[in-house]
């Protein structure tokens, strides 16, 4: 399985299993099945509600734990508090994210300076952020002097998000995708199934593969094993020139599934 460097001199799988949506009566049955068909990634969040279930999961086995602050813990000693509520019920974490900037409340400053602390004081190896523009990140470096290790922000083929991504590669920030496969909804476009065709795989490993084979983390969501299998098995696909220029050409200005993060 492929890893991503990161920053900070650690590194991330490339690819992980995602929580999103995923009940918590679940979480902890379907990380399993996600550990034991070969991922070392887990993705959760406060938000998801299902911390404790990836928790129990991940308590015996040597698997990278990522989750995120939620929007009402903003702020210095709120991030410090999420924290702490997130490390109960997880027992160990990998990497720790600002879920969302929420630039109507100027606060992410100080949110991330509280990440930079929880990373100096040896308490998480590394920090970064989800959603952010590039105007977020800059001014977060400009105040602290600490790069992201990581920003997970929406990415799939309707929205490639290239001014971030370049904007990444001059911070030296691993971009990671969530929605990779567009909430589910390019799994049925011709020019995916076309190519799904001529390489022999099924449309979500098509799409994986993109995301891989130009250097993206991502984090797609499954409820079956045989769904996780599958996502998991993109890392064999390997698209040719051509048909990863068809997927590069299927970007849109409309594309956006998600909130935009400067409107939050």
């Amino acid at each position: 399985m492929t890893d991503l460097p990161l920053n900070d001199g650690r590194s991330i799988p490339a690819i992980g299993f995602g929580t999103y949506k995923v009940p918590a009566e679940d979480s902890a049955r379907l990380s399993r099945e996600a550990i034991d068909a070969g991922y070392r990634l887990i993705d959760t969040a406060a938000f998801y509600a299902n911390e404790a279930g990836v928790g129990e999961a991940t308590a015996d086995r040597d698997i990278f734990v990522t989750t995120k602050l939620w929007r009402d813990a903003m702020g210095y000693d709120g991030a410090l508090r999420a924290f702490d509520a997130s490390a109960a019920k997880l027992p160990r974490i990998d990497l720790f994210l600002i879920h969302w900037p929420m630039p109507s409340e100027d606060r992410y400053v100080d949110t991330w300076k509280a990440l930079v602390r929880l990373r100096e004081e040896g308490r998480v190896a590394s920090i970064g952020v989800s959603n952010f523009s590039p105007d977020h990140l800059d001014r977060i470096v400009e105040a602290t002097g600490v790069v992201p290790a990581l920003n997970q922000i929406e990415l799939h083929p309707h929205f490639q998000q290239r001014a971030a991504r370049a904007a990444h590669d001059r911070l030296g920030i691993v971009t990671q995708s969530w929605s990779p496969l567009g909430q589910g909804s390019l799994l049925s476009d011709p020019t995916i199934g076309a190519i799904a065709q001529e390489v022999g795989a099924t449309p979500a490993q098509v799409i994986l593969a993109w995301h891989l084979q130009a250097g993206l983390g991502v984090i797609p969501k499954a409820s079956s094993r045989t769904r996780i299998e599958e996502n998991l098995a993109a890392q064999s696909v390997t698209l040719t020139a051509d048909q990863i220029a068809k997927i590069d050409a299927m970007d849109r200005a409309d594309g956006r599934l998600g909130p935009d993060p400067d409107t939050l």
